[in-house]
């Protein structure tokens, strides 16, 4: 990833690392924060929440903001922001690791659970094995098993740490997939696609992993 804009100090977490026994009591806790060591070969830990992208923040205003599902799933769905607004919420407490190797330990994050999204949807059609994330930015989209989207803790936040997503940082919505590099947790999404095959996204299409599991430093494709 190319482009660092700026450091959110405000964003800045104390010395000391947030465990699971910080978390709220009805959040969930992603699976690697259990770990014994939580910080991945090859990554460093940061106390700030450094902001990276490829081009920018894209205008995005909420009475044009739209959520489609759509692909390989038994009833297609799009939802407005005040629909998006009204649905269930859960928590989810979880370590986000980048791929230009920092780490930042112990993030709350609240929104919908991808799953729960997907149901909506009418769930997975036959035949659906990947989804491709789209972004409001240029056309933004990376890919990534659907076995992944589906995890307990993946879901589309539209908060960190008690506060709105900044645009900056992907808001009003973004995905995120705890168990993967931080490129696969989508800034600015508009969509999740369903597919029967891994199709490669921007950062997949020049270079980065098809998956991007940080435990087994799947970087890049060479």
């Amino acid at each position: 990833m190319d482009r660092e804009s700026f450091m959110d100090r405000e964003m800045d977490q104390p010395d000391a690392i947030l465990t699971p026994a910080d978390a709220p009591a009805d959040a969930i806790i992603s699976s690697d924060m259990f770990r014994g060591q939580r910080i991945p070969p090859g990554q460093s830990r940061t106390k700030k929440w450094p902001v990276l992208d490829a081009s920018g923040p894209p205008p995005i205003t909420l009475e044009t903001w739209r959520f489609r599902i759509f692909g390989l799933v038994r009833q297609p769905l799009e939802l407005t922001w005040s629909e998006f607004q009204a649905l269930p919420r859960v928590k989810v407490f979880s370590d986000f690791h980048c791929v230009t190797r920092w780490s930042r330990l112990g993030n709350l994050w609240e929104g919908v659970s991808s799953r729960h999204l997907i149901q909506l949807a009418g769930g997975p059609a036959e035949g659906a094995k990947y989804a491709l994330a789209h972004g409001y930015d240029h056309g933004f989209t990376t890919n990534l098993p659907l076995t992944d989207l589906l995890s307990e803790d993946s879901l589309v936040a539209i908060t960190h740490d008690g506060e709105s997503l900044s645009l900056p940082h992907g808001g009003p919505a973004r995905l995120i997939v705890p168990l993967l590099y931080a490129w696969k947790s989508a800034k600015w999404i508009s969509g999740l696609e369903l597919l029967p095959h891994d199709q490669p996204g921007f950062w997949e299409s020049n270079g980065y992993h098809m998956r991007g599991d940080p435990w087994t430093e799947e970087r890049h494709n060479w």
